[in-house]
């Protein structure tokens, strides 16, 4: 019998979704349900671990001598010390692509309710004032604006792919620049980070997070954004520079600003960020939709039945 521990807080629906995945002689068991005793027990046991958001340590992995395979249920795996799991002999999988489109709905979500000024003219409402006039001048399309895209990985394509529906004009860095046949084909154009962020009226961040893009997006990049932009991320918290976000908002800096990731989660009700009417946070629930916890959890439960037969998972991260 394969033993899985299933390490994020689970949803009745989850466990649903679990069941109806999972092998029929496939033990799940979930961290957050079990005592002290219980976790070191289940632990040592266990051939298969689960993750989205947990951090899989090396000092956890310690105490999983049978551990086979750690499993993210999501595409960066900035949570598991991948270095440990190749000195233990663990495969570590994701699954990449499985939250693109539910991330790219949520940053288009993002662009119209900082445009709109949603999230403030409703708390405005519910509290009596009828401001049917006074933000008109300062609300925005989408249509004909310069989307700047940040990471043109499986989640930028699909948000290109929105925006321009939306009728935005899409230019886009990466490290690897997309061959021109394939800029064409999805009707985006390169520019160098610095010319992106000088030129665009919308900027998304969608790479992963790594030494490179930690702090990415500092006091320098930000002094080069247009007083009128916005900027979203839904990636890493830390590769935006929170406080220096945060001076940038509140010297006028930007329009307004959209996160869902922070530097630190769960964020501090203290972060300096919050206190600005034009800044949107939410709890890192982009890639949060029901769809995608079916399919990840499909996918993951999938790669454990591979391994069980002897077969390698999708998706196998190798630690360069």
């Amino acid at each position: 019998m394969s033993k899985v521990i299933y390490f994020e807080k689970v949803s009745s629906a989850a466990r649903n979704f679990i069941e109806d995945y999972k092998s029929p002689e496939a033990e799940v068991s979930y961290w957050s349900e079990l005592e002290e005793d219980q976790r070191e027990l289940l632990l040592a046991q266990a051939q298969y671990l689960i993750t989205a958001a947990f951090p899989i340590t090396r000092q956890l992995m310690e105490k999983a001598p049978n551990a086979k395979l750690i499993q993210k249920t999501g595409a960066g795996v900035d949570n598991i010390d991948l270095v440990a799991a190749a000195e233990m002999g663990i495969m570590v999988s994701s699954t990449p692509g499985a939250n693109s489109n539910s991330v790219a709905e949520m940053t288009i979500g993002m662009i119209l309710c900082l445009y709109r000024k949603l999230h403030f003219l409703d708390r405005e409402t519910k509290q009596g004032k009828w401001l049917m006039f006074e933000h008109r001048p300062f609300m925005f399309e989408i249509r004909n604006k310069t989307h700047g895209i940040i990471g043109m990985g499986n989640i930028g394509r699909e948000v290109a792919k929105l925006a321009k529906a939306f009728g935005a004009k899409i230019i886009y860095y990466d490290a690897y620049r997309m061959p021109e046949d394939r800029e064409k084909e999805l009707g985006v154009i390169y520019a160098p980070l610095n010319e992106l962020l000088a030129n665009a009226d919308i900027v998304s961040v969608h790479v992963p997070l790594l030494p490179e893009t930690r702090n990415m997006i500092g006091q320098e990049q930000l002094k080069l954004m247009k007083t009128n932009a916005v900027l979203i991320n839904v990636a890493r918290g830390n590769i935006v520079d929170e406080q220096a976000l945060a001076e940038a908002i509140k010297n006028g800096g930007l329009l307004g600003a959209a996160l869902d990731t922070f530097a630190s989660e769960p964020v501090n009700k203290d972060n300096p960020l919050f206190q600005f009417d034009n800044v949107l946070v939410t709890p890192h629930i982009a890639g949060g939709t029901c769809d995608v916890l079916k399919m990840v959890l499909y996918l993951s439960f999938q790669n454990i039945k591979k391994v069980e037969s002897g077969a390698l998972p999708d998706n196998l991260i190798k630690k360069a």
